[in-house]
């Protein structure tokens, strides 16, 4: 009975735990971690301070939590779509359109949770930039990787350097992800994936057929 008692508690501490997680990464992503608090969790999602306290332990543990969830949420859209394809170009496109499409959809209600935080605290040392800058790398590392699969399946060429390309990419995908928070318009997804489109093109070594494929699925789909 006293085992049960416990595993009840723990799980109803999880659950708490993602309850909480889950407004946290929205509110993040539209005001910025340093919004994020104890007692206005507690207040907004009626919960008492000792308990998401008991939870997260302090405010920095709370931001350190929320840059995790916000990770897996980003993996779960924007990578797992992409590894579902075979490496190579096909892979590239698919990597472009889920990012479009985590932004465009609001899978963040702030647009791209990483490109609101991540300026936030560009310059401020300590452990939450750690785990911002540990995140961002780790992605801008699979972004390298993919186009360097593509290249050395010779569906890309290499006179552009992968980690140039994929800087390209990422800069294209931001600037959409801005640009349609700011105007409120789903026009600068189309802008971006027509660049896109276009750099790819440039850059592949051979018309493998891929290009085609590019030039015919929507934004979003």
């Amino acid at each position: 009975m006293t085992e049960r008692r416990v595993d009840g508690r723990i799980e109803r501490g999880n659950q708490t735990r993602r309850l909480v997680l889950r407004h946290t990464v929205g509110v993040a992503s539209r005001e910025g971690l340093e919004a994020l608090s104890l007692g206005r969790l507690a207040a907004e999602l009626k919960l008492s301070k000792s308990g998401v306290f008991a939870l997260f332990g302090s405010k920095e543990g709370l931001q350190l939590a929320t840059v995790r969830a916000a990770s897996r949420i980003h993996v779960t859209s924007v990578v797992q779509p992409a590894l579902a394809q075979p490496p190579g170009l096909r892979r590239v496109r698919e990597l472009s359109e889920a990012w479009l499409r985590y932004s465009r959809e609001r899978v963040f209600p702030g647009g791209c949770f990483f490109q609101k935080v991540v300026p936030e605290y560009s310059s401020r040392p300590g452990p939450v930039r750690d785990a911002i800058r540990s995140a961002d790398g780790s992605w801008r590392a699979f972004v390298r990787q993919t186009v360097s699969e593509a290249q050395e399946l010779g569906e890309l060429g290499t006179r552009t350097p992968a980690d140039q390309m994929a800087f390209e990419l990422t800069a294209l995908w931001e600037a959409a992800n801005a640009r349609s928070l700011l105007t409120e318009s789903d026009l600068p997804y189309a802008h971006a994936r027509t660049a896109v489109r276009s750099l790819l093109a440039d850059a592949a070594a051979v018309d493998s057929g891929f290009l085609g494929d590019l030039a015919e699925q929507p934004v979003g789909t």
